[in-house]
């Protein structure tokens, strides 16, 4: 499995964190199969990273007059 060190949250210091779904296109929950869910090995707290972040659309409003 892939490996990289990031800083624990959970663990406060830094660990080990590996890719559940390590092989490229394999990720079922990402639209382009590259896994960002990556877990401590050290006690499972899990990160993102490298996901896709979008800022939300802004819901359409609609106006309503009182006549």
């Amino acid at each position: 499995m892939t490996q990289v060190t990031r800083h624990c949250p959970d663990c406060d210091r830094d660990r080990p964190f590996e890719q559940h779904h390590d092989l490229p296109g394999l990720c079922p929950d990402a639209p382009d199969g590259e896994c960002p869910e990556w877990s401590c090995t050290a006690c499972g707290a899990a990160l993102l990273i490298g996901a896709p972040w979008r800022a939300a659309e802004p819901a359409a409003a609609e106006l309503h007059r009182v006549a």
